[in-house]
């Protein structure tokens, strides 16, 4: 991996998409979305939005996916199918 932080999320948003590739069917609405939100130069955020029935669920396994790859991880709850999870690193 690189030290660039917002690489480093550019490869965690490929392992997201790959571990929760059944989410994120390219015909279908995307119950997983990725975007690495690089407005903050020295706090790039990869944001995860999980759009859902019971989206909490989902979420909680990402947020751990994340994680054990060394990222921290934030919660924002807007409703009980609209869950965003932020990662950084660094």
């Amino acid at each position: 991996m690189t030290s660039d932080p917002v690489d480093i999320l550019d490869d965690l948003a490929d392992q997201v998409a790959e571990e929760f590739e059944a989410y994120r069917q390219p015909d279908e609405f995307k119950d997983v979305s990725l975007v690495i939100d690089n407005n903050d130069p020295d706090r790039p955020t990869l944001i995860v939005h999980v759009d859902r029935e019971d989206a909490d669920t989902l979420a909680d396994k990402i947020e751990d996916f994340l994680q054990e790859r060394g990222a921290r991880t934030q919660r924002e709850q807007h409703s009980d199918t609209d869950v965003r999870v932020l990662a950084t690193v660094g």
